[in-house]
């Protein structure tokens, strides 16, 4: 095989790359601070405790809501020439607690999957 040709379908292997990413929004919420709370019992004070201070809290007339969110994604790509492939796995924790106007706590709930964010290469499953 002639050098120039070796060179010509070698070349797209010189100019492949690739890459990993990791965004996050907020900080992770605590599974363990949020299981900690029991609606009729525990009050705004304990809320603000086990979770944090809320990402937003939306007043109901004289009742509360509180949001809380953690996102993560992570993104992997590889790049030959002129084809990508990638992969985004975005996932997210989410806790909404609801208060009578007194400050107790009614309502939570929650949908934690923060933690299973992948990398995987582009091609697999």
């Amino acid at each position: 095989m002639r050098p120039s040709l070796r060179l010509a379908l070698l070349a797209p292997l010189l100019f492949a790359s690739c890459f990993i990413q990791r965004d996050r929004i907020n900080t992770r919420i605590d599974t363990a601070g949020y299981e900690t709370l029991t609606p009729g019992e525990s009050t705004a004070d304990d809320v603000l405790a086990a979770l944090g201070a809320p990402m937003d809290v939306v007043q109901i007339g004289r009742r509360s809501a509180w949001r809380y969110d953690f996102t993560e994604k992570k993104d992997t790509a590889f790049f030959l020439v002129v084809l990508l492939l990638s992969h985004s796995d975005t996932v997210q924790d989410r806790v909404w607690v609801f208060f009578d106007e007194d400050g107790l706590l009614t309502h939570a709930g929650a949908t934690m999957e923060g933690g299973d964010a992948e990398y995987k290469l582009p091609w697999s499953d």
